[in-house]
């Protein structure tokens, strides 16, 4: 956060909840801001979200608009399904003799200012209405009328002192589409919020946000990512786990395998996160859901993100090898959420598990898989920062956390993972491949278990006769990690299949 703290009995609702958020608890009443943004970008639907959050009030507002008509305004509310009945709507469209940018155009009279005609109009409609908000778009119209850098600082400035005097809390919408911008107006306007709207090579657009200046007020700085719905901008404030501390007991999460819990020394703790790294096709996500399972057994709430495969497939794929996930979903007690990553941002998926874990209180959240995750992220190098700020986030919220992760490769020390999460875990589980007896077959163990103690052992896993299968340690194998294992022993140990499999 930045600045200092704000008075909260004068500040008024921005009408999105993550900016408000943000703001620390929205506007200060009575000033000035300018919402800055590229065309489409958002500034008018965010615009016409703050007045009608106002008019819900029963507060007199306006809406001046120097470039778009009334009826385009009405046609852009109704796409969010949107009533703008209490909204004052003024349409001022400069005429040609307007854009004279000779003497007549200043507006600076007598003893104090000469207004121009489109800048007495807006006067003369907040005399008459006497708004408490007040909305300019935009601000490259005045720019337009006013022919020079110093006059139209000096319209801003004088507009700025009118509606301070009048109490009017007043938000001014800029396109950027100057080619030298003035941070003079910057310096004038008491905030400053920037839309900003990013343009990958593959997928939708993603918008982020950023509060360039607010003055006196502890804010969230940084970058939030947001998005345009049906009823408008959705902002996804930046996660700060340190603002989120609960208390709790870290009690153990069994899977309902014995063999997977004695190799965790019990379990998953709460609170902690738990990385499953491994080849594809080894059963990383089916033993991540034999959790999920396993607590809402308990009552438990669990919470899984898939980016690789659809709900209904990892759910036949889960109920073959009799994990019930389909009861549990329609109890309650699991909730699956297909990830897009070309879609979503990073920033609305922690959103997302912030509300499963605040509102629905899961207690398991599932990551399925940390590739998809990478390519969510808009620049790679970031994704170390924000997973971490994650699983803090996670951990002290008391809450349970598995990671899938897919190696590239198959066998051999080759293999690799798209990102090195490992040290940010505070359990490894590995399954690895390897070939005995003229099969392939699959191997897991713990490599790492913070906190607790762990069984060291690498045990034979796979599915056999419709359920996860666990054996005993492979203590006649030397060499099982490195895929191509030597055997050391008489055979009697080693598991054998069923003709089926």
């Amino acid at each position: 956060m930045s600045g200092v703290g704000t008075d909260l009995a004068n500040v008024i609702s921005t009408g999105v909840p993550g900016l408000d958020d943000i703001l620390n608890g929205g506007l200060r009443r009575n000033r000035s801001y300018l919402l800055q943004g590229v065309p489409g970008s958002g500034k008018t639907t965010l615009a016409l979200q703050f007045l009608r959050c106002a008019a819900s009030r029963g507060e007199p507002v306006l809406y001046v608009t120097l470039s778009e008509t009334i009826e385009e305004l009405r046609t852009a509310a109704e796409s969010h399904g949107w009533s703008l009945d209490g909204i004052t709507l003024r349409e001022i469209i400069p005429s040609e003799e307007a854009l004279d940018l000779g003497e007549s155009s200043t507006m600076f009279h007598l003893s104090e200012v000469e207004l121009a005609s489109t800048t007495q109009q807006v006067l003369a409609d907040v005399e008459s209405l006497r708004p408490t908000c007040v909305v300019i778009d935009s601000l490259s119209e005045l720019r337009l009328l006013s022919g020079s850098a110093l006059r139209y600082r000096r319209q801003i400035l004088a507009l700025k002192q009118y509606f301070n005097k009048r109490g009017c809390t007043v938000v001014l919408l800029d396109d950027l589409t100057a080619t030298d911008q003035d941070t003079h107006i910057e310096s004038i306007a008491h905030g400053v919020i920037l839309l900003e709207q990013m343009n990958p090579e593959y997928g939708a657009d993603r918008r982020r946000l950023r509060v360039r200046k607010y003055r006196g007020v502890s804010f969230r700085s940084g970058y939030h990512d947001y998005a345009i719905r049906a009823d408008g901008l959705e902002v996804y404030p930046r996660l700060v786990a340190a603002e989120h501390r609960a208390v709790g007991a870290r009690l153990k999460l069994e899977s309902g395998i014995p063999e997977i819990d004695s190799l965790l020394g019990g379990g998953v703790e709460q609170g902690t996160s738990t990385l499953i790294i491994g080849a594809a096709g080894t059963g990383k996500s089916t033993l991540a859901v034999q959790f999920a399972a396993a607590a809402a057994a308990r009552g438990q709430k669990s919470a899984v993100y898939v980016f690789d495969e659809s709900p209904v497939t990892l759910t036949t794929r889960a109920s073959e090898l009799g994990i019930n996930l389909s009861s549990a979903i329609d109890r309650g007690l699991v909730s699956i959420r297909q990830v897009d990553p070309a879609e979503l941002s990073p920033g609305e998926l922690t959103h997302a598990i912030r509300v499963a874990v605040e509102r629905d209180q899961a207690q398991l959240v599932i990551i399925d898989s940390l590739n998809g995750y990478l390519n969510a992220m808009p620049e790679e190098r970031f994704l170390t920062v924000q997973l971490h700020e994650l699983l803090t986030y996670l951990g002290q919220r008391n809450v349970a956390t598995i990671l899938v992760s897919a190696q590239s490769g198959l066998l051999g020390a080759n293999m690799s993972a798209p990102v090195d999460a490992s040290y940010l875990a505070d359990a490894v589980v590995l399954l690895r491949y390897f070939e005995a007896r003229g099969e392939v077959r699959q191997a897991l163990s713990v490599m790492k278990k913070r906190g607790s103690k762990h069984e060291r052992t690498i045990r034979e896993f796979g599915f056999d006769r419709g359920r996860i299968f666990v054996g005993s340690a492979l203590r006649e194998f030397r060499g099982v990690l490195t895929g191509v294992p030597v055997y050391e022993g008489d055979g009697r140990h080693v598991h054998q299949r069923s003709s089926g499999d």
